[in-house]
């Protein structure tokens, strides 16, 4: 049914633009609390610190467990440098190997090892429990499932703005 602009309706179902500052704010202040809480979690059960997940998750989910230094760069959306020092560190505590890259010799390809499938698995395991405990039984089906997709179009929204942003385009590709 049609509802002229201003009536009743309208005051009661469209958000002002101070309540929906105050769902931002709430929603951003929860997000970074629950991505605090997974890191805390994590790394007190499994040793494990956020960026060593993030890459593991990474290289978990391609096959054979292996990406280009650029792929898994560009992946993560992090920097070189940082990406070079994380995948170090985590070379040496085993987690991962570097190996230069079979198809020209010259990239450096970040490897995924068993202990580095172990330790990923003991982490996934932790941080879905977590996940299901605090965000999935709490919120129940039908709001993680307008959760999820809030999410997408969101991350859709993002890849538009970034890919119309030269700065953006260009950090990435300036590391090359």
């Amino acid at each position: 049914m049609y509802q002229p602009p201003g009536s009743l309706d309208d005051v009661t179902t469209t958000p002002t633009a101070d309540q929906s500052l105050d769902a931002w704010r709430a929603y951003a202040s929860a997000h970074e609390r629950l991505v605090r809480h997974l890191a805390r979690e994590t790394a007190r059960e499994t040793g494990l610190s956020d960026a060593d997940y993030c890459v593991l998750e990474a290289l978990q989910e391609v096959p054979g467990g292996r990406l280009r230094s650029r792929e898994l760069r560009l992946a993560l959306e992090w920097e070189k440098s940082r990406l070079s020092h994380q995948t170090r560190r985590m070379e040496q505590r085993g987690l991962l190997s570097r190996e230069a890259c079979e198809a020209d010799g010259r990239s450096a390809e970040a490897v995924i090892t068993e202990e580095g499938r172990q330790a990923y698995a003991r982490a996934r395991g932790v941080r879905e429990a977590s996940l299901r405990a605090l965000v999935l039984d709490s919120l129940g089906p039908d709001r993680v499932a307008g959760l999820g997709e809030s999410a997408e179009l969101l991350g859709a929204c993002l890849a538009r703005a970034a890919a119309e942003d030269p700065q953006c385009r260009n950090a990435l590709a300036e590391d090359d």
